[in-house]
């Protein structure tokens, strides 16, 4: 077998090469030279897997290790006979992670009281039932937006998007980019929907850039509609907006779901895809993870319970590490996604001995003190 391969897809290198030739190279810069006698392609989202990378090639199959796959042309591939899979949930956990910290951040940073706030969480999926469920616990009563599951298994337990952004405080983007069909998700916050937003509203964007109007935003934190946006995911990335980049409260590069558990979830689940897909076997093993800098998380001197948490979020991920990076070294915007840092999500941590509210914190994953 011949396999080409983003090489910035971390522990990959060793997994396939006892049963195929693995060629490694950046993801946006693989031609179809390079695929032309290749069996499959391991990818992140920087790969455009379309007719013009794979006419005349002998691919017979695509393996994202992301949970999104607009960058791969699947109905092209359905009329081609190529098969193509993505790694679905690989980057939830680590993606609830991100929220909670950016809403940490809100609150510790900025005064936003967390509990009692509405929330409309648009995309009710393997992230956004996830972020859905960190909410309730977090005391905020939750508003979920998911048309095409309302189609698919009735209205009771979805609100209406319109009717959402007339409650919610806080409005987070949870769905998969999709321009066309029954339920467009391309500019789904757009000028209409922030007039139907209440004044002052938080809005959250994790999912994919698009989905949120770059414009809209912008206009909306001009007038005072948007009172904070929480940005991870870009138009046009990565020549991202610099008016958009610079009112934004919070604003990161495209790394919401870039803990290294998650990278190894990806990673593990394409090479297994990959292996059922051609009937091979492999003898690699995923490797241990280590263990973060500070594994031990204090709540001693927090004022109450929602300070506790909120601290114990940013103690696990240091969202503001990552909005320094991405505001003094915008220009490297694929430098600082490929390059990333190690983040270890919530379940590598645990309480020191005796901490104080210590029941409520582990409801959110930190685990209890040793011994």
């Amino acid at each position: 077998m011949k396999i080409v391969a983003d090489d910035k897809i971390p522990f990959l290198r060793g997994a396939l090469e006892p049963v195929a030739e693995v060629i490694y190279k950046e993801g946006k810069s693989i031609t179809r030279s390079d695929v032309a006698d290749a069996d499959a392609i391991i990818t992140r989202t920087r790969t455009r897997c379309d007719a013009s990378l794979l006419d005349g090639t002998s691919v017979r199959g695509i393996f994202t290790a992301t949970i999104g796959y607009d960058h791969i042309d699947t109905a092209y591939c359905r009329e081609r006979g190529i098969y193509w899979t993505n790694a679905p949930a690989c980057n939830s956990l680590s993606v609830e992670q991100y929220v909670a910290s950016a809403l940490a951040c809100l609150r510790l940073k900025h005064g936003v009281v967390l509990k009692g706030k509405t929330v409309a969480v648009v995309g009710v999926g393997n992230v956004g039932r996830l972020v859905a469920a960190l909410c309730e616990k977090l005391g905020m009563r939750v508003l979920r937006v998911d048309p095409p599951r309302a189609d698919a298994e009735g209205a009771d337990g979805f609100t209406p998007y319109y009717d959402a952004l007339a409650e919610a405080d806080i409005v987070t983007y949870h769905t998969p980019l999709s321009p066309r069909g029954p339920h467009p998700t391309l500019h789904l916050l757009d000028s209409r929907a922030v007039a139907q937003m209440r004044p002052g509203v938080i809005v959250i964007n994790s999912s994919r850039g698009p989905v949120c109007g770059t414009r809209t935003l912008v206009s909306g934190l001009r007038n005072g509609r948007i009172g904070h946006a929480v940005i991870d995911v870009w138009e046009n990335e990565p020549d991202i907006s610099r008016d958009l980049l610079s009112m934004a409260t919070v604003a990161t590069p495209h790394i919401a779901g870039y803990s290294t558990d998650s990278k190894l979830r990806g990673t593990q689940m394409a090479v297994e895809a990959l292996c059922r897909h051609f009937g091979v076997t492999t003898p690699w093993v995923a490797p241990e993870l280590p263990a973060p800098a500070e594994p031990v998380f204090d709540p001693t001197d927090a004022a109450d319970e929602e300070e506790a948490v909120c601290r114990l979020f940013l103690h696990v991920y240091d969202i503001e590490a990552d909005m320094v990076a991405l505001r003094t070294r915008t220009e490297e915007f694929e430098r600082l996604r490929g390059d990333y840092h190690l983040r270890r999500e919530i379940g590598s941590f645990r309480l020191a001995e005796g901490a104080r509210y210590g029941e409520f914190l582990r409801k959110f994953g930190v685990k209890q003190p040793i011994g």
